[in-house]
């Protein structure tokens, strides 16, 4: 049975952050993801992850002005030193909440910077964290975002990402793989998924277009989530998607029996 993890920061919108804790609970799930916790108050999640019987299985650390197109530091020389302090903080914060996966942000592409430099810095920047990641029992994960809506990302392509795993080689190194971003980028997500899946540390879904809940637009989730089920992935997916209505509504899709382990 798939593991189900609710992200609140594009679900529960309708209430502020910390509330969001309860009503994932109430909704029946017993794992949550979210993008930052640098900008919460680590404590009060704390609290609410004790109170309601929660796993926090995901946050990233620390990526630059988000709201005005930042996305990280993995692939910037000059940021090496700052990228590290990042995933140190995160780190922190993980092992305070139980958080055992770190999405780290592979960053915008440099302008005049050669796609190798590129790709050395990233593999540089995640083979220095490795041990420290290994240390705290936590995997760090690289993913890519869709062109479309990132022009910049460098990590821009599914076979990017798994290359960038595969050369760092590292247990503790995993790629995140994104289905609402690798079907706007390339499609081919059963092929993809499966040929991948020792490499693929966390599965985030939403569907396309709108990055909508399952069942609004053209992705095949019942073939698709069937197909990663049977091949024995034991991660978590985690339910990244702006819902179209209600949120309660938004998981109609999803039984109340599977949304929980």
């Amino acid at each position: 049975m798939l593991k189900y993890a609710a992200n609140l920061t594009l679900l529960f919108t309708e209430v502020p952050f910390l509330e969001r804790f309860g009503r994932a609970a109430a909704a029946g799930f017993r794992a949550v993801e979210f993008l930052f916790a640098h900008t919460e108050d680590v404590g009060a999640v704390e609290r609410e992850i004790e109170q309601h019987g929660l796993e926090v299985v995901l946050f990233d650390p620390e990526a630059g002005d988000f709201s005005s197109g930042d996305r990280g530091y993995l692939c910037v020389p000059s940021r090496r030193d700052h990228c590290f302090k990042t995933i140190e903080d995160a780190v922190v914060a993980a092992k305070r909440l139980g958080v055992r996966r770190l999405n780290v942000l592979a960053g915008n592409r440099v302008e005049g910077l050669s796609a190798e430099d590129h790709r050395r810095t990233v593999v540089e920047n995640l083979r220095r964290a490795a041990p420290l990641a290994e240390r705290a029992g936590i995997t760090l994960l690289i993913e890519a975002l869709n062109r479309f809506e990132h022009p910049r990302y460098y990590v821009d392509h599914s076979r990017l990402g798994l290359e960038i795993v595969r050369e760092v080689n590292h247990a503790n190194v995993r790629f995140q793989y994104d289905v609402y971003h690798t079907q706007r980028i390339e499609g081919n997500l059963i092929e993809t998924l499966l040929g991948n899946l020792p490499l693929i540390g966390h599965i985030q879904i939403a569907d396309v277009p709108g990055r909508h809940e399952p069942g609004t637009g053209e992705i095949n989730f019942p073939l698709l989530l069937q197909a990663i089920e049977g091949a024995g992935y034991s991660g978590y997916v985690g339910l990244e998607y702006r819902p179209s209505g209600r949120t309660e509504d938004s998981f109609a899709w999803l039984p109340r029996n599977k949304r929980s382990p």
